[in-house]
Formats: structure tokens, sequence, C-alpha cells
């Protein structure tokens, strides 16, 4: 098997630019590569792209915008994140901070063209879900 020497999520979205700009200005991720149907982005180790759906690269009937993604962006605190991009900073919140039995305290941002970005920190589980960690 050959090696792998990279593996990062290429989202399709409506608008490439306005999906990373999103995520430069909220969440400090630097572009590495720009065109106006791609953006690459990277921080702290981490890359993520954007591409615009009705780029010619993209297969014919597989070019919809993105539905059923949820991109994870896990913090050291859920709360103060909380408070800097939605309280402080305006950014349409579709689930409240909340805790979950599961191990999470968490909400979720609707990006532009349509992405969702959930910010996650991890907490103790219930004794429920206690079991199912490795």
């Amino acid at each position: 098997m050959e090696t792998m020497t990279s593996f990062y999520p290429v989202v399709m979205t409506t608008d490439a630019a306005a999906a990373a700009r999103f995520f430069e200005e909220r969440f400090g991720f630097t572009r590495t590569f720009a065109a106006d149907w791609y953006v690459s982005l990277v921080r702290d180790g981490a890359e993520l792209a954007f591409l615009a759906s009705d780029h010619d690269s993209i297969p014919a009937g597989f070019g919809a915008p993105v539905r059923g993604v949820l991109l994870n962006v896990e913090v050291d605190d859920a709360r103060a994140a909380y408070e800097r991009l939605v309280t402080g900073g305006g950014a349409e919140c579709v689930l409240a901070l909340r805790d979950e039995p599961f191990g999470q305290r968490h909400f979720i941002l609707a990006a532009p063209g349509g992405v969702l970005v959930d910010v996650i920190e991890p907490i103790e589980p219930s004794e429920e879900f206690a079991a199912a960690f490795a």
C-alpha cells in the first residue's frame, strides 16, 4: 500500500471564499492557497479546504452544496468560545451551548454555504456512556 502523505476534508460550498473567511476570522486559520473556486487553510497542523460546488472538476450530479457534514473544532474551553463567537462575535448559533451525557460541552454554528461547525470541549461522560470509551 502506498504511503499516505496527508488527509484532510475538502468541503463543497456555494461560496468557498466566504466559508474560508469564516474559519480565518473565527478560528485563526491561515490561507495556504486561494483561487475563486478553491481555498485551502491550515492551523496548528490541521488542514481544511473549501471548493465551489459548481466547479468543473466535480463530476456531474455531485456538486450540490454540503448537507449532512458537521465539522468539529475541539477547544479547551467551550464556554469561552461561545462567549467570543456567539455572545460577543455575532456568529449564527443553531444549537446553544450545552453539556451532553456522552462527554461533550458544545454548541453548533452555521457557517456560510450550509456548513455546520460543532465547537466541542470534552467533559466527563455520564456513567451510562463511560463504558463506551476505549
